[in-house]
């Protein structure tokens, strides 16, 4: 067994401090104290004093719905995110910032489909703690496989990703293997992060992040879901990255540019 690293303790003991229910007075001192020193954007979510511990408002919901691009070829954005990178691989290499490439054989690892995105093009949502903290499908996919693959949780922020080489494929990350209706191959990695005690799947309860050793693949027969749908959450902020197979799609985003759940980020081509 595999011993944990301090910023995985870090990121239990903060979860367990995020998880508490506070007697209802603090609590709301609490809530209100971190919108007010993340300047949260509260517009569409309930009022920070309805959330009954610091976790709940991390993981809020939407309570005004979004409009989405219904366009059967448009890629959304599955997060309000900022995009640190994209673009086209090189074979197997991606950039985890500019200048700084890894593989993307390190990253998915058990995935067995991991070459269809050889030359492919790629797209990097990071979530700051002052976002929207839910995930959704880009696209209408067949959720074919996961892979849960333990690791551990340092920083994922800008001053990191600049100096930490190799940080995706060493963080915890949750990869769904996907498929469009043309068989397109779609990656979805969700990468874990300081403070990010958990990274949650709506259709899967058995993968528990920040405490399974081991790498688990689930494989699944028939699950679809639609472009919008909830996928997850993350607790903090965190990043996802979207991978698509050589030839499949035309990036519609550039780095450094702020996009929303919802936006438009690529088209299958």
């Amino acid at each position: 067994m595999k011993k944990k690293v301090l910023t995985n303790i870090i990121s239990n003991g903060f979860g367990k401090f995020a998880n508490h229910r506070f007697h209802p007075l603090l609590q709301k001192f609490i809530n209100n104290s971190y919108v007010k020193f993340l300047k949260l954007d509260m517009s569409e979510f309930k009022n920070p004093s309805e959330y009954k511990s610091l976790n709940e408002l991390f993981t809020r919901e939407l309570i005004k719905k979004r409009k989405i691009d219904l366009d059967e070829k448009v890629v959304i954005s599955p997060t309000d995110s900022l995009i640190t990178e994209c673009g086209k691989l090189k074979k197997d290499r991606l950039l985890q910032i500019k200048g700084m490439e890894y593989s993307v054989n390190s990253l998915l690892l058990e995935c067995k489909n991991r070459k269809k995105v050889y030359d492919g093009d790629f797209i990097n949502f990071y979530l700051s703690p002052r976002d929207y903290h839910r995930y959704h499908m880009p696209y209408d996919l067949k959720i074919k496989r996961v892979v849960h693959i333990p690791g551990k949780l340092y920083p994922v922020n800008l001053r990191f990703l600049r100096k930490k080489l190799n940080l995706f494929v060493e963080n915890e990350r949750v990869v769904l293997e996907c498929l469009t209706k043309d068989k397109k191959t779609v990656y979805i990695v969700l990468v874990g992060a300081l403070n990010v005690g958990k990274m949650s799947l709506v259709f899967e309860k058995r993968i528990q992040t920040n405490q399974d050793r081991e790498v688990r693949v689930f494989e699944y027969e028939n699950l679809w879901m639609k472009k919008g749908e909830l996928l997850g959450y993350f607790n903090m902020g965190s990043t996802v990255v979207l991978l698509f197979e050589k030839d499949s799609v035309k990036l519609d985003v550039e780095p450094n540019r702020y996009v929303k759940f919802g936006q438009k980020v690529a088209t299958f081509i």
